[in-house]
């Protein structure tokens, strides 16, 4: 037996068993699914849970959706320029509504949602951003390169401008000092057991930092259940309040206003009921709980005009629970280590404090428990700023213990965003660029003028 065989081991094997454990970290850390049911995804939500695994990502509704023939194509170039790490969306226009109506800001979505270093690119509707995370491309050329591709190709339809960017990207990467992959083979095999050596334990944080997102995203899919069954309960409860009047409305005596307003609650209660439906973060609930406040306040007219009563002034719910109704008066009441503050409250609400009893308080479950909603977390602010528009109850909270539960009123972008705040330059949004498919030609430093018209083939 040879020196070399008696006294060292085969490098290939070293390598071997380096791989190996790689293979075993990937099985040991890969998340597990969660255990909740899995919510209803958004267009940018489903873009982005498919781009964890696909570098391309087309909506079948997409106004640009590209074929399978010309995704290949696509994936092709991205291979033959050496493009990647590359996140492309082909989405509808009406998936910007999910960011406002901007398409950058729906492009950042689904990259905080990937949360992975690359260059990211979405064409929606007729609109195509790109931007990269920091360390990928110099701040803002990933927009330039993207806007250079569309006026070049934008003419020639969606496949030339992807590809043509494709193209650009590889050689902007090149030129970056990326490439080359020349790896000396002077040393034989060393230098890439080293680099598997070196390679594993950022495999291994890698692998843990997609477990934490996992888990931090099925939190908020979590919350956002718990305030969507609270706001179910104040649609079903309303439903309940009109139809318990169905029959009174029916009759031939009944009142003309007391009509008006109830075809009033009727309607609210079919748009929120609607809005919840569509509803996907706990932002989106605010509309529905506005929809509420003044059904709410429409059966309080109904009531007050099937006595022969005036319809009552346009009050803030009770302040303890929105489902009292319309508030109909003010009291002086102080918060669990708080000072005493007038807050908007019901005549039953009203009799309580007034005896020296506890107000009857809406609860709401968080993680198994019912607590006050004012103490159920941020999730919870924009259900409740739907009932208490207009800066009111930041007003009553302010000063006491209360006021740092709610937060502001929705869970605005950087709430979300804090989670993936390793993304670099991205996050700022300067990096985005690039311009919109346009009919005519192409002027300026806005690209397009409107629609992809003439209704020809890309």
């Amino acid at each position: 037996m040879s020196s070399r065989a008696r006294g060292s081991f085969p490098l290939s094997a070293l390598a071997s068993r380096t791989l190996l454990l790689i293979a075993l970290a990937v099985a040991t850390l890969a998340p597990a699914a969660p255990a909740h049911a899995q919510l209803t995804a958004s267009r940018l939500d489903e873009a982005a849970r498919a781009l964890e695994s696909a570098p391309v990502y087309v909506d079948p509704n997409a106004e640009r959706a590209l074929s399978a023939r010309e995704v290949d194509r696509l994936l092709a170039a991205i291979r033959r320029h050496d493009a990647g790490p590359f996140y492309l969306a082909v989405l509808p226009a009406s998936a910007a509504d999910e960011a406002g109506g901007d398409p950058e800001a729906a492009l950042r979505k689904i990259a905080l949602s990937v949360g992975e270093p690359g260059t990211y690119a979405a064409v929606v509707g007729d609109s195509f951003r790109a931007g990269a995370t920091g360390g990928v491309l110099p701040p803002g050329e990933a927009g330039m390169l993207a806007g250079q591709a569309l006026q070049a190709e934008g003419r020639n339809g969606t496949e030339a401008v992807l590809e043509d960017f494709v193209r650009r990207l590889g050689e902007a990467r090149a030129g970056g000092g990326e490439g080359g992959g020349g790896a000396s083979d002077g040393g034989g095999g060393f230098p890439v057991f080293l680099l598997l050596l070196l390679g594993l334990p950022l495999a291994l944080f890698a692998f843990a930092r997609r477990r934490q997102r996992k888990r931090e995203q099925a939190a908020l899919e979590a919350e956002f259940e718990q305030v969507r069954q609270v706001a179910r309960d104040d649609v079903v409860a309303l439903g309940d309040d009109i139809r318990a009047l169905d029959l009174d409305m029916e009759m031939p005596n009944a009142d003309p206003e007391a009509r008006q307003h109830y075809a009033l609650a009727v309607d609210r209660y079919t748009q929120a009921s609607e809005a919840l439906d569509r509803a996907r973060r706990p932002e989106d609930v605010q509309p529905v709980t506005e929809l509420l406040e003044e059904g709410r306040w429409a059966m309080e007219a109904v009531r007050a005009e099937m006595e022969g009563r005036p319809a009552p002034e346009r009050r803030p719910p009770c302040f303890f629970d929105p489902r009292h109704g319309p508030s109909v008066t003010d009291v002086e009441w102080a918060p669990p280590g708080g000072q005493p503050r007038a807050v908007p409250v019901c005549a039953a609400d009203a009799v309580r404090i007034r005896d020296g009893e506890e107000p009857n308080v809406r609860q709401v479950p968080v993680n198994g428990e019912l607590v006050p909603y004012w103490q159920a977390g941020p999730a919870f602010g924009p259900w409740a700023g739907g009932f208490f528009g207009g800066g009111l109850l930041p007003g009553l909270l302010v000063g006491s213990v209360l006021g740092g539960a709610l937060g502001g009123f929705g869970l605005p972008e950087d709430a979300h965003a804090a989670h993936f705040g390793d993304l670099g330059d991205f996050g700022d949004g300067g990096d985005f660029g690039g311009g919109d498919f346009g009919g005519g030609d192409f002027g300026g430093g806005d690209f397009g003028g409107g629609d992809f018209g003439g209704g020809g083939d890309f």
